[in-house]
């Protein structure tokens, strides 16, 4: 007659695995014991006008506020037209006539606007006085109508 294939290990093992799922159970069915129940009721929260989560139901006794669906701006706004000048001063401090742009900077500002060959009713030199409009461009701010004062 053969001996056994279990070992002490593995019977120890064995009674560790049966004894936790023991344990499980019975937790399991204390927690169920002394639940109230209450089902969904007890479940259900309530979000006030403030966005704060209470237990209570909301009071509908009180007036609401009538809200306008037409009203609501989603995203954005669109930017409305300021009061910008059509017509800009400015001093060309860079232009390379073999590829056809530079750069003006603003007479009242330090900003400097790229300008395209395109975009010139004359031709430029550097360090030439003109005016010029602006267009958003991919990069950035362009100036276009370029002319000469």
């Amino acid at each position: 007659m053969g001996r056994s294939q279990d070992t002490f290990s593995k019977r120890e093992k064995e009674k560790k695995r049966l004894k936790k799922r023991k344990e499980k159970q019975q937790k399991k069915e204390e927690r169920k014991a002394s639940s109230d129940g209450g089902g969904l009721d007890s479940m259900i929260a309530y979000v006030d006008e403030f966005g704060n989560i209470t237990d209570t139901p909301p009071d509908e006794t009180q007036k609401k506020e009538e809200i306008i669906a037409e009203n609501i701006e989603l995203g954005i706004p669109k930017r409305e037209k300021e009061d910008e000048p059509t017509s800009w001063e400015g001093k060309v401090v860079f232009f390379n006539h073999s590829k056809g742009f530079g750069f003006i900077q603003d007479a009242n500002a330090d900003e400097k606007y790229f300008v395209h060959i395109n975009n010139c009713t004359f031709e430029i030199e550097e360090n030439d006085k003109v005016s010029f409009e602006l267009e958003r461009g991919p990069r950035g701010m362009n100036a276009i109508n370029v002319s000469k004062i």
